[in-house]
């Protein structure tokens, strides 16, 4: 007996340094490099001033087809004929200089209207506006998922006048913007301004909300609320002479909501647009998304320049 017990310790003591030695190379687990807003998705509608919270790299190409509501009040009268549609193809993009602060590009694209009521409207195509700015993340707090950030951009009326655009002096965008994530579940919000540097164009609001749930990776369903409102309206003075003989800022008694800004000097009969939007995300693989939304007015359709728009976007984050 004695001698097993010997032989038995001998043993425990060559074997035991042999796996204590195993134990002490092993390497150490790589440390974690992804954060919870790795699956953080960007609202569709109100794209130009609706964007996420969260400073990232990313393209993010756009198309809207956008019907036009088939009469518009006026001045001249309540329900003048409209009708037809528009299409905007666009391509933003945004560069993350660190995880608070990015570069982003929030307007640009190329605009065709195709109305329905000519030689009144006139069937025209050119290019958006360029507007462009910085994004900062004044909380940025990845163990409770949740981020705000400011952002300003700058407004070139760059764009082509038989679309809408090309008009006033530089403008600002000053937006605070806010993801809480839970998850799956994942709310955004955003409110901001848009300033004109002269009279000329309208001051005009917006709130936007979304909410978002992914049940798999390729079906996130969402549905989202904007509510844009007039501060101050334009001056009304003759413009886009290809559209209405350029009365359009005279007589329109509404504003261009997220795309638009005639200027109409009598907008504040209309101030409020609201609109809501549903539709979902599907990750075609990790880093790339594809989106897919219905947008409609709450508010009376011809006071707006609404009557129901589609959009699809990809966003590729990078």
């Amino acid at each position: 007996m004695k001698q097993t017990i010997h032989a038995l310790s001998v043993a425990c003591a060559v074997t035991l340094p042999v796996f204590a030695g195993t134990v002490m190379i092993e390497e150490a687990a790589p440390p974690m490099t992804t954060t919870p807003f790795e699956t953080a998705r960007r609202p569709i509608s109100n794209p130009t001033l609706f964007d996420l919270a969260l400073p990232t790299t990313n393209i993010h190409p756009i198309f809207m087809y956008h019907r036009l509501p088939n009469t518009v009040a006026t001045t001249i009268s309540p329900a003048l004929a409209m009708g037809g549609d528009v299409e905007v193809y666009a391509l933003q993009f945004e560069v993350a200089l660190s995880e608070r602060l990015s570069i982003v590009a929030t307007k640009d694209g190329y605009v065709r209207i195709d109305p329905d009521t000519t030689p009144l409207w006139s069937d025209e195509s050119g290019f958006a506006n360029l507007a462009g700015g910085l994004k900062y993340a004044f909380i940025y707090d990845p163990a409770n998922e949740f981020v705000v950030s400011g952002t300003l951009t700058v407004e070139i009326p760059t764009g082509n006048h038989d679309v809408f655009q090309g008009e006033g002096e530089l403008s600002t965008n000053l937006i605070v913007s806010a993801l809480k994530m839970w998850d799956d579940f994942q709310l955004a919000g955003g409110a901001g301004v848009h300033l004109p540097f002269d009279g000329q164009l309208s001051t005009t609001s917006f709130m936007s909300a979304h909410a978002s749930y992914e049940v798999v990776p390729w079906f996130i369903p969402l549905v989202e609320v904007n509510w844009h409102h007039v501060l101050d309206a334009g001056n009304g003075r003759f413009n886009y002479f290809s559209q209405a003989g350029g009365a359009v800022p005279a007589v329109a008694q509404f504003e261009g909501m997220d795309l638009l800004n005639f200027g109409a000097s009598n907008a504040s009969a209309n101030r409020d647009f609201v609109t809501a939007a549903v539709g979902f995300r599907s990750r075609i693989v990790d880093g790339v998304d594809v989106g897919v939304a219905y947008e409609m007015p709450l508010t009376d359709q011809n006071e707006g320049v609404m009557k129901d728009r589609f959009t699809v976007d990809l966003v590729w984050r990078f």
